[in-house]
């Protein structure tokens, strides 16, 4: 991240929710710039673009795809995740640092393809920090639900089953010990096997009760820094409890508090090595006067710079 602002924000919309079992997702970009997502930024000295939404590839151009397993209207997430992956290396090769407003957390597979061929190419490593309920690390193979919101995380890191999702779009792979799922409380029994013969780092709460966010967030952060790399933030709104942001389709009761989450996003700010962002699966329909998106618009502004007072540096070399 350009500590002193001087790299333009780019705000992209991706109104997908068939990566779900439940329909409102789609409205998730229109909430977020309603709650002055832009404005925020703004505020903080960042020149910021809005690009709009993402445009949907016509789906009778989408060849038909199969699987092994279950895999839920790919075509129709194809159809939105091939053009974002253009969209989000266009971005970057821009000078932007990108946010993507979603959406369900399938449009990760587009935004993390584009990100991740963009410093593939400039040689710097690209890490990917998951604030979520949930791994997302499920394959076609072992999904219990075939909701492909659920295996984004999989897709970024090289399983094969679902390369065709992506087809010719722009694509570049992450490696499975640069990921760290943190905040997870619900993953599944095949899912948890896969996680960990590829590596993933997976912080539960358990492991942020224990030792706070602090801590465990400090070591990845020192492992970025080592390699020289750049890291990618996909923000879950389920990575929160249900009690501060309810307007989500998948809740799961002890998420991360209001000040566990700012305290992540403060730290992310400064280390400034985020690259680009992901704000997902925020559903309006299920929110409660705005409190969800007003939450996660309070939490973007932590992470480029919203601070109650300044603060030393933290050295994380």
């Amino acid at each position: 991240m350009s500590t002193d602002r001087t790299q333009p924000i780019g705000l992209l919309g991706v109104p997908l929710e068939a990566g779900t079992g439940r329909r409102g997702a789609a409205m998730g970009p229109a909430a977020l710039r309603v709650a002055g997502l832009a404005e925020r930024l703004e505020a903080l000295g960042w020149s910021v673009t809005d690009f709009g939404d993402v445009t949907q590839q016509p789906l009778d151009s989408v060849a038909p795809l199969t699987f092994p397993g279950k895999a839920h209207v790919p075509e129709v997430v194809a159809s939105w995740v091939r053009p974002l992956a253009r969209d989000a290396r266009r971005l970057c090769d821009e000078g932007y640092l990108p946010v993507f407003m979603g959406g369900d957390h399938s449009l990760s597979m587009g935004s993390l393809a584009g990100v991740a061929s963009h410093w593939q190419e400039r040689g710097r490593p690209l890490h990917v920090l998951w604030l979520d309920a949930h791994a997302d690390f499920n394959t076609p193979s072992i999904s219990p639900s075939g909701n492909l919101h659920g295996m984004s995380l999989a897709l970024t890191a090289g399983e094969e089953e679902l390369f065709p999702v992506m087809a010719d779009a722009p694509r570049a792979t992450v490696d499975p010990s640069r990921m760290c799922v943190f905040g997870a409380r619900s993953i599944d029994p095949k899912e948890r096997d896969l996680l960990r013969r590829r590596g993933v780092t997976v912080c539960d709460m358990r492991q942020i009760d224990e030792n706070g966010v602090s801590i465990l967030m400090r070591d990845f952060l020192k492992k970025i820094k080592m390699e020289n790399g750049v890291l990618h933030v996909s923000l879950d709104v389920d990575f929160l409890d249900p009690g501060i942001a309810p307007g989500v389709g998948t809740t799961v009761p002890g998420g991360a508090t209001y000040r566990e989450a700012h305290l992540v996003m403060e730290l992310l700010e400064d280390a400034g090595v985020t690259v680009s962002l992901d704000i997902v699966e925020l559903n309006p329909f299920l929110d409660e006067r705005g409190r969800s998106a007003i939450a996660l618009a309070e939490l973007v502004a932590s992470l480029f710079g919203q601070d109650v007072m300044d603060r030393p540096t933290q050295a994380f070399a």
